[in-house]
């Protein structure tokens, strides 16, 4: 007997067609097929877009009781189409959305859940293993699954977009009974962000704690100004210190600049998960043992008091000549 589908689902497209790439891999060693679950409100364009990138099969309800983008929609539906599917895997992107969806599904379903999960493998058994990280980023456990269908949400940025294949797949209408949402939305405010995403920041200049106040920053953003980068920190400064509302690490901002600048980053396995991806990674650390040494392409041992100063100065020094 064949084993059942892989599920893809997340309402934000990039994220979306990362976890395609990933799914087709588990579809192929499991010799099953790939389907993409799309809900949502005029979502024509991204269906028509997911359908390019090697799935075989696209689930479609284009609704307005999705536009509110509250749970209770999305559960029945993933609810009703597994009891007729039966999946073998269901693939959630890790969006706040997405990460209350999968924990409510698994509930429903009776099933277990690896929230955040970095690495999958098929075990000799054709069960899922998943790997993510525990303890603030100090170790990383592997959970293998022991009922089906095996859970797991998966953050931006773990693995590449797939990429457009050649053969359209096949776009399949649902027609299933949807619960109205429980909540009414009152209002909707737009968020202040940035206007250049740190997760599209072509160089991250990244602070850890080696850093002693938060106003030290001000020299990390002087220096992302001449460089045309954006900050960040670790997660220890926004969790521990409170100085941010996000940090860059696994469980926070994934990057994938050019150049990243860790400045007193001790390089935890959290944080470096992170980072992995940057194609150059350069960190200034007093400590001649930090852990990010071993992934990093230049290193300096040295005070970022000293050294980030000395820097900015140069780079002034050679935008003049």
């Amino acid at each position: 007997m064949s084993a059942g589908e892989v599920w893809v689902f997340s309402e934000n497209l990039d994220l979306a067609l990362e976890m395609l790439s990933e799914g087709r891999r588990l579809a192929d060693r499991l010799q099953t097929e790939l389907s993409a679950i799309t809900l949502g409100c005029n979502i024509k364009e991204q269906v028509e877009e997911i359908a390019k990138h090697n799935v075989d099969k696209v689930y479609l309800m284009d609704n307005p009781v999705f536009k509110s983008l509250q749970t209770e929609p999305y559960l029945s539906v993933f609810t009703e189409l597994a009891a007729r599917r039966s999946p073998e895997i269901i693939l959630i992107g890790s969006t706040k959305r997405g990460r209350e969806l999968a924990a409510r599904l698994a509930a429903r379903l009776k099933t277990g859940l690896v929230q955040d999960a970095f690495k999958f493998e098929i075990d000799e058994r054709g069960m899922l293993t998943a790997a993510r990280i525990v303890y603030g980023g100090n170790g990383v456990a592997l959970i293998t699954y022991q009922s089906k269908p095996q859970i797991a949400t998966v953050p931006p940025r773990t693995f590449e977009k797939a990429k457009p294949f050649g053969k359209q797949a096949d776009i399949i209408s649902l027609d299933v009974k949807v619960d109205e949402p429980k909540t009414t939305v009152v209002e909707v405010r737009p968020a202040e962000v940035a206007k250049v995403r740190i997760e599209e920041a072509r160089v991250v200049i990244c602070g850890g704690r080696g850093v002693t106040k938060k106003e030290d920053f001000k020299m990390f953003e002087e220096l992302a100004s001449i460089l045309g980068g954006h900050v960040g920190a670790t997660r220890p400064l926004a969790e521990d210190r409170k100085w941010f509302s996000e940090w860059v690490g696994l469980s926070g901002k994934k990057v994938k600049p050019e150049i990243y600048i860790g400045c007193g980053v001790s390089g935890m396995i959290q944080h470096i998960a992170g980072i992995r991806d940057s194609k150059v990674i350069v960190t200034i650390n007093k400590d001649p043992n930090a852990p990010i040494f071993e992934v990093a392409d230049y290193i300096v041992v040295g005070d970022i008091y000293q050294i980030i100063p000395a820097l900015i100065e140069a780079l002034k020094g050679a935008l003049k000549k």
